[in-house]
């Protein structure tokens, strides 16, 4: 499938996945907007929040679709990891709406708990080696954030809520069952995640949910098989471009059946054993892995990391 680029009237660029859902990639994380009812609704509801300092590219596409002045139904988070959240505060200083996620992700939405921190030994590039200095603290938004109701999808009707644990403990998907279109987030991706020239490249490739974050690989393998057996037509994930059509399908299917060998390190903090975390958040992490050689890696690569923000810096 392609997917045909849509330039706002500020130049901005998104696309369209299906009728009534449109993306945009935010640096390396996607967010998504998906209209209320028809294809023509001027009711939608927005499905996570990309990066810091993106809330402007946010606004731009939505009022470029649904008219100047919208504001979305709801917030709908896979998760709360802070390329899916980083620009929700600013977003809802604009909009005033609910958010909505798993119960067993509030703590990192109210304060309590900090994520188990990111693996940078999992190995894959550049992405992974420099996880260690992602942000893992927990985000408060207060009376803003809301569980998903028992039934049904807030502000979404025809849209099933599947839990997807193990790259995050309330990690879940969307499922439109009308037309088997998913929307996946983390649960697995469209790109090999850990690989720097790989995001950027954006080439089409199913992978396992990004390794640097996922703390729970026998939850993860589970619940990639669970959306393979909704017989997904149409994928869209949080980091890498919309798939479809016969070989989608196969790649998916061999995920699955392979998880082990495809998705899972062959080393690293949480290959073993689980961070383990409960309604109020985080209870267990297991030791980090004490690898001098990586070590030394990850050192290196920061000072270079540093050294390029400073020289870019420097330039402006």
């Amino acid at each position: 499938m392609e997917n045909q680029e849509i330039k706002t009237t500020t130049g901005k660029s998104y696309f369209e996945v299906a009728p009534g859902i449109w993306g945009m990639k935010i640096v390396f994380v996607n967010i998504y907007m998906i209209a209320s009812g028809d294809a023509d609704s001027k009711k939608w509801v927005l499905v996570d929040a990309g990066l810091p300092h993106s809330a402007h590219k946010i606004k731009a596409m939505a009022e470029d679709i649904f008219g100047e002045g919208t504001k979305p139904e709801n917030i709908i988070l896979t998760h709360g990891h802070f390329d899916h959240t980083g620009s929700l505060q600013d977003l809802l200083k604009i909009w005033d709406v609910p958010v909505y996620a798993h119960h067993l992700e509030l703590p990192y939405l109210t304060g309590k708990s900090a994520y188990p921190p990111a693996d940078p030994f999992v190995g894959g590039g550049l992405m992974s080696l420099t996880s260690w200095m992602f942000p893992n603290k927990p985000l408060d938004l207060g009376n803003k954030i809301h569980e998903f109701p028992a039934e049904g999808t807030p502000g979404l009707p025809g849209w099933r809520i599947i839990p997807t644990p193990g790259h995050a403990p309330g990690h879940v998907s969307l499922f439109r069952e009308s037309d088997h279109v998913l929307i996946a987030g983390d649960a697995f991706v469209t790109t090999v995640q850990e690989s720097a020239l790989s995001v950027i490249l954006q080439q089409k490739v199913i992978s396992g949910p990004p390794k640097y974050f996922t703390c729970d690989w026998k939850a993860a393998g589970t619940s990639v098989r669970k959306l393979i057996g909704l017989h997904p037509q149409i994928v869209a994930t949080g980091h890498g471009k919309p798939m479809a059509g016969k070989e989608f399908k196969k790649a998916l299917q061999n995920l699955g059946r392979n998880f082990a060998s495809e998705a899972v390190p062959t080393h690293g903090r949480y290959v073993k054993e689980a961070a383990q975390t409960d309604m109020e958040g985080v209870k267990y992490v297991p030791p980090a892995k004490n690898n001098p050689a990586l070590m030394a890696t990850l050192i290196g690569t920061a000072a270079v990391v540093a050294f390029a923000v400073v020289i870019n810096y420097r330039k402006k």
